[in-house]
């Protein structure tokens, strides 16, 4: 039996010029604006600032929860506008077995801003 192969093979370059960092929500409410049920999100980055994100995460977290949790995000992406509202970092998250996402984070407090290697 052989084993699925992974998508295009990445190099450590490709990698490292994504900058994934970690930061701390500061605020999330409800947008109901989205054409999929999603939450809008201002997370705090440090000395990269307050960056806003919409995500798709209604499913496992109400918005009051997600205030003072640690995420980690792509802040380098371009920022996309989502129903009028401007989404400038990707929070990265893993589908669970019935489909919702469970956003990653660290295990132990980081520096807001601190870089994930």
């Amino acid at each position: 039996m052989e084993l699925p192969q992974a998508p295009d093979a990445a190099s450590v370059e490709d990698f490292f010029r994504i900058d994934i960092r970690v930061g701390t929500v500061l605020r999330a409410e409800s947008f109901p604006e989205a054409r999929k049920p999603a939450y809008r999100l201002w997370v705090d980055f440090g000395p990269l600032g307050v960056r806003q994100s919409s995500a798709q995460i209604t499913a496992l977290y109400r918005p009051e929860d997600l205030v003072g949790r640690q995420v980690v995000a792509v802040v380098n992406f371009p920022p996309r506008k989502v129903a009028g509202f401007r989404s400038e970092v990707l929070l990265l998250g893993a589908p669970t077995q019935g489909g919702a996402i469970t956003l990653l984070a660290p295990d132990a407090y980081a520096p807001d801003g601190e870089r994930v290697h």
